[in-house]
């Protein structure tokens, strides 16, 4: 237990923090998941609908400051691969 006034700020804020974030990389997670599932399942519809939902999500996820641009652009990268090998296929 934090013995000064400013510490207990600090874990109050921490741990809205920490489900903020939670919150924010689950989404993202589980958007990725639904376009390899798409991809997997080779449903070119439900793959480019999911693909731009979850371009949305990752984007917004750096907006907020939850997710480095750099991983972000990393994870739509490996999506955006995917999507073209089922393309070519």
């Amino acid at each position: 237990m934090p013995n000064k006034k400013s510490a207990e700020r600090r874990v109050r804020v921490a741990e809205r923090n920490r489900v903020f974030n939670r919150y924010w990389i689950t989404r993202c997670k589980n958007a990725v998941k639904k376009v390899l599932a798409a991809v997997e399942a080779k449903d070119g519809e439900e793959v480019t609908r999911s693909f731009n939902i979850a371009q949305s999500v990752i984007d917004k996820a750096v907006v907020k400051g939850v997710m480095h641009r750099n991983t972000a652009t990393r994870r739509k990268k490996l999506l955006a691969r995917r999507l073209k090998q089922l393309a070519e296929a």
